[in-house]
């Protein structure tokens, strides 16, 4: 079977891994700390350390580029990184997978690169995007500069809102008041996040862009209130008075179309775990 290397073992990489594992694939993974890297062999998952600053830092990093198949699961770092930072991080990157064994390339993008704005039908993987007309600047940036002039056949998945495990919607939200619950959401659970990479891989669905959002759009305020009362959490005091809105929803459609079947296909049916 194929080597696949995963830069970024985090919420998303480390399951990924144990399901590529578990399915016979040889898996390796980047994480940026010593101590994770020790932490993950006791867990069985081969890791290296591996960050960008944006120049590459760690130890061994060059196995990740042994591999026939990478999947890049590291986001922009809102909070402590300008987007400028990030693009730089991924040139040096893809400069790095110049004369490798890396030939085929999944990119974890969001379905935030669609423009924030309402409209009657679903944005899809056609819908128009430019630096105009997008809703994350930096996100079209980098799924631009990962697209050209390439070595390596690409696959883009924007995924939505994930959820799962301890990232339960009522806990950001637990007795709080004026709660916004009014518009549709566009979630995916982490079974899912995971399940559609595994099926991009199996399938050998390259050269393509797929959104990864459940295909059903419950209210806010129904995810929210069944998702505390699931895990036990107290729910809002109360939510914005405003009637449903016009709604800005994504489609699944395509992924759909290549035979995937959701695991959760409803966010109110969600699974959590909030032991972690």
């Amino acid at each position: 079977m194929n080597k696949i290397s995963i830069i970024g073992l985090g919420w998303l990489g480390l399951p990924l891994a144990k399901n590529l594992q578990e399915k016979g694939y040889e898996v390796i993974g980047s994480t940026t700390t010593g101590e994770k890297v020790k932490k993950l062999e006791s867990e069985g998952i081969s890791s290296v350390q591996f960050s960008l600053e944006p120049y590459p830092k760690g130890l061994g990093f060059q196995k990740l580029f042994e591999a026939e198949i990478l999947v890049i699961t590291i986001p922009p770092r809102s909070r402590t990184q300008s987007g400028e930072q990030y693009l730089e991080e991924l040139k040096f990157l893809k400069s790095m997978l110049q004369n490798t064994s890396v030939k085929k390339l999944v990119f974890v993008s969001s379905t935030g690169i669609y423009p924030e704005k309402n409209q009657a039908e679903k944005y899809t993987e056609e819908s128009e995007l430019d630096p105009s007309i997008t809703g994350n600047k930096t996100l079209w940036k980098a799924e631009q500069l990962m697209s050209q002039d390439k070595s390596y056949e690409l696959t883009i998945v924007r995924f939505g809102g994930l959820m799962g495990e301890e990232r339960v919607p009522g806990k950001y939200f637990a007795g709080k008041e004026n709660v916004e619950g009014h518009s549709r959401v566009n979630y995916i659970h982490q079974d899912d996040a995971v399940g559609i990479i595994t099926w991009i891989i199996e399938k050998n669905l390259w050269n393509e862009t797929f959104n990864g959002v459940a295909p059903i759009h419950p209210l806010k305020r129904e995810v929210i209130e069944k998702s505390a009362q699931d895990t036990g959490l107290a729910p809002p005091k109360s939510f914005q008075s405003s009637a449903e809105g016009e709604n800005r929803l994504i489609s699944s459609e395509k992924i759909i179309q290549t035979g995937y079947s959701f695991t959760y296909a409803n966010p109110l049916d969600f699974s959590y775990n909030l032991k972690k």
